[in-house]
């Protein structure tokens, strides 16, 4: 990256957006430019790259930063790098812990806060990128299909109460079920084209077919796989996406105390973090390797749900290594460390 002069911090609304620039003077931060609001609108986007150039913002020079806010800023995303801008997208709960809360909160104070911690982390922030149109698709059917399917769920468990009271109500229940039915198609229909878009891609095809490899990875946990490995921070990270999804145990102690075992926080995607502990049961019963490892720490006083949120965690590692390799799974694959092969 260039040695960067100036960095903008943009505060992304529905509406509207604030803007700010500052940069380092002798070492020492400065707001150079105040906040200026400008409409969050295609329309107006020419207008806030006018400004930018006015004010002496250079494309590979400088750094635009703003928070992850979903699709309200995902056209200023893309039209920024689009016209050779280097953009940062942070999470905002990042932002906000580089900063005490002091001082009035509002778009201007904030988008001066955005630039700052771009100067501030400019070691550690990394560039955003556009994603193909193809993981963008398969974001969109992923959460589509999960809300379909927990509607799904509350039309069944409503259904099945309704069907065990004294007095019926047929027409609740028809309408319970011809929902349920519709549902089903409209899920039949996402999990098609689901699968068309992965066909029609060279790398998620390929990828579908390598974790398809791995004992309990089945072709509903799969996309899931392929968009995280394809849009995560570190894609070949076991440990840093174990934390990302939500399964990585974290210690809850303070000096000598202990206040309770070593649990997995829960952050992050839902249906991956439930799609890998399916996975892992499933490996747990018919897997003799990962069922013996079962039995042998449930045997020495684990918790079960420890010891299958572990099963998680080592499937995990084996879809970082197969999406780092491009090799598929192979069973009862041992590393050696090259030192203990014999020179023969």
């Amino acid at each position: 990256m260039n040695k960067l002069r100036k960095y903008v911090g943009v505060d992304i609304a529905s509406e509207t957006f604030c803007a700010a620039i500052g940069q380092s003077n002798e070492g020492s931060w400065e707001i150079k430019v105040k906040a200026t609001s400008f409409k969050n609108h295609y329309d107006s986007f020419s207008q806030f790259l006018n400004w930018l150039k006015d004010h002496g913002v250079e494309k590979r020079s400088s750094i635009l930063c703003m928070e992850a806010t979903g699709v309200y800023g995902e056209a200023l995303a893309y039209t920024l790098v689009g016209n050779g801008y280097q953009v940062v997208v942070e999470a905002p709960l990042k932002v906000k812990k580089a900063f005490y809360p002091t001082g009035h909160k509002n778009d201007r104070v904030d988008s001066q806060q955005i630039a700052e911690y771009a100067y501030r982390f400019s070691d550690r922030i990394q560039l955003w990128q556009p994603k193909t149109v193809v993981i963008e698709q398969l974001k969109v059917l992923l959460t589509l299909r999960e809300q379909l399917v927990t509607q799904k769920t509350s039309h069944h468990n409503a259904n099945r109460a309704l069907k065990r009271k004294v007095v019926r109500t047929p027409l609740a229940e028809q309408v319970h079920e011809a929902a349920i039915e519709q549902l089903e198609k409209h899920i039949q229909e996402v999990d098609q084209e689901i699968k068309r878009l992965i066909d029609e891609d060279p790398s998620s095809k390929e990828l579908y077919r390598l974790f398809n490899s791995i004992p309990g990875i089945g072709p509903t946990l799969t996309p899931f796989l392929i968009v995280m490995v394809e849009t995560a921070p570190e894609p070949y990270n076991p440990k840093t996406l174990a934390a990302y999804i939500g399964i990585c145990p974290y210690e809850d102690s303070s000096g000598s105390s202990r206040h309770k075992q070593d649990t997995s926080r829960h952050f992050g995607p839902s249906a991956i973090r439930r799609l890998l502990h399916l996975a892992a049961m499933s490996v747990r019963q018919h897997c003799p390797l990962f069922e013996r490892y079962f039995q042998r720490k449930v045997a020495e006083g684990k918790p079960k749900q420890l010891v299958l949120n572990n099963i998680a965690n080592k499937l995990l590692r084996i879809v970082c290594a197969i999406a780092r390799t491009r090799t598929p799974y192979i069973p009862g694959f041992r590393s050696v460390h090259p030192s203990l092969l014999s020179s023969n």
